[in-house]
């Protein structure tokens, strides 16, 4: 059976085709400036190799259409049929209080989600129009949304509650939802088998690092707080986005500058953020480099988000007591070792004790790195997400009447055994060049 997931952001399109039946990524890629303009396609296939095709996409059932076009070419495609398909799965960003796992698509799913619209607004309109769009185009098959915020619906009332009128939360649903669900999962499952324990007895910082970021603590293997709110703005510092700052700040500078609400609302989401104290850089690769160079405001924007991610850790051991591990994942997360040192540095009383020398070697998304030292009371790895993964596994899932909310559900990836064979052989060469990275590679413990 061959699964496809689907993320669909405002101008962009990402994709990955996984053949069940093997446990493998037969395709995978993205679509980029959908809608703007000199659109393009970049595309992998498991044993040919990559590629990039130029298309216009007006919009996303033009993208979704050079989708399969692609994934169909017989020269650098996976399948020979859009028959092969048997199921999309979709990412949705806000599943409000209505969902609290994933679930199949229907009218009156698709319903709710247009009248969430207004708590991700940057978010769960393109998210729709990628449901709307592969429906279309894939009319006879199941499409399954897996929710951002479902992870988080275990958290208790009073670390969701915002100290607002309630009559908003009543009337209008505000309270804090979080997102990253997805990977916060799979990470928080993976993290549990290399501590060699139950999921359900581990106590963990999740910290999902990358142009959005965010933290969760997790008690008991079940979310209990975390960084994000109503919307994905609120928490850690961002590429684009403020994270925590005085909400009066907006009406000031909106008086100051007569600006729109909707244009302080975009300038905190897209122009804040490591971008908005740089004027310049979104990507930390960028900033890292800029700083080395003497760039004071690069070295700014490195202190502020470090220092915005220590806050969080501190917060969560207090509200947590005992922690068995810290987790860093996503792109910074996986591949920013100057990021996380800074982010721990001084921890070491908290029971959280870096090793410089494994922190500097791991920058693999290929493997589970092992980067505390060896007497660290609570561990600290960094583990690669696989966010298509959980949205594969639920997929199939939802279509075999299996599906269950995750404490009651059992994944691939949370038994010692699993193995990602795409990643497995990516490591193998990767050691051919950096046998280094043989000695920080976690394994599950016995």
């Amino acid at each position: 059976m061959h699964i496809l997931t689907l993320n669909c952001g405002s101008s962009s399109l990402k994709y990955q085709l996984y053949d069940w039946d093997n446990r493998e990524v037969l395709a995978k890629g993205i679509v980029e400036r959908v809608t703007v303009g000199d659109s393009f396609i970049e595309h992998y296939a498991r044993g040919r190799g990559t590629a990039k095709r130029e298309k216009e996409c007006p919009d996303h059932k033009a993208a979704l259409e050079l989708i399969i076009e692609t994934l169909t070419d017989p020269e650098i495609g996976a399948i020979s049929d859009l028959n092969e398909i048997k199921a999309v799965g979709h990412r949705v960003v806000h599943g409000g209080e209505k969902f609290a796992q994933s679930v199949i698509i229907d009218d009156e799913a698709l319903d709710t989600f247009r009248t969430l619209a207004d708590l991700a607004p940057l978010h769960n309109p393109p998210n729709i129009t990628g449901i709307e769009a592969a429906r279309e185009v894939m009319p006879r098959i199941p499409h399954c949304a897996i929710m951002d915020t479902a992870w988080h619906q275990t958290m208790p009332a009073h670390a969701y509650i915002y100290a607002l009128p309630y009559s908003w939360y009543e009337n209008y649903g505000v309270r804090r939802y979080g997102f990253h669900g997805t990977s916060f999962l799979y990470v928080a499952k993976r993290a549990a088998v290399l501590l060699g324990r139950n999921p359900f007895e581990c106590n963990l910082i999740l910290l999902h690092i990358g142009n959005g970021a965010s933290a969760n603590a997790v008690r008991g293997g079940i979310s209990v707080d975390t960084s994000m709110g109503l919307t994905p703005l609120e928490g850690l510092v961002m590429g684009t986005r403020a994270g925590d700052h005085d909400p009066a700040i907006g009406y000031y500078v909106l008086r100051k500058e007569s600006l729109a609400p909707e244009e302080v609302e975009q300038m905190l989401n897209k122009k804040s953020g490591i971008l908005g104290i740089t004027e310049i850089f979104t990507d930390r690769r960028d900033v890292e480099t800029a700083a080395k160079e003497g760039d004071r405001r690069a070295e700014l924007a490195i202190e502020i988000e470090s220092y915005r991610l220590k806050k969080y850790i501190g917060a969560y051991i207090a509200a947590l007591g005992r922690v068995d591990a810290l987790v860093f994942t996503a792109g910074v997360g996986e591949r920013g070792p100057h990021i996380r040192e800074k982010a721990v540095a001084g921890l070491e009383t908290l029971g959280i004790k870096l090793d410089p020398r494994k922190n500097e070697l791991s920058r693999t998304r290929n493997a589970e790195t092992l980067i505390s030292t060896l007497d660290s009371p609570a561990k600290i790895f960094v583990i690669p997400t696989d966010e298509e993964l959980v949205m594969t596994e639920d997929t199939y899932a939802l279509l075999q009447g299996t599906y269950k909310v995750h404490t009651d559900f059992s994944y691939s990836f949370q038994h010692p055994g699993y193995r990602n064979k795409e990643r497995t052989e990516a490591l193998a060469e990767e050691l051919d060049k950096n046998p280094e990275l043989a000695g920080i590679i976690a394994t599950p413990a016995n």
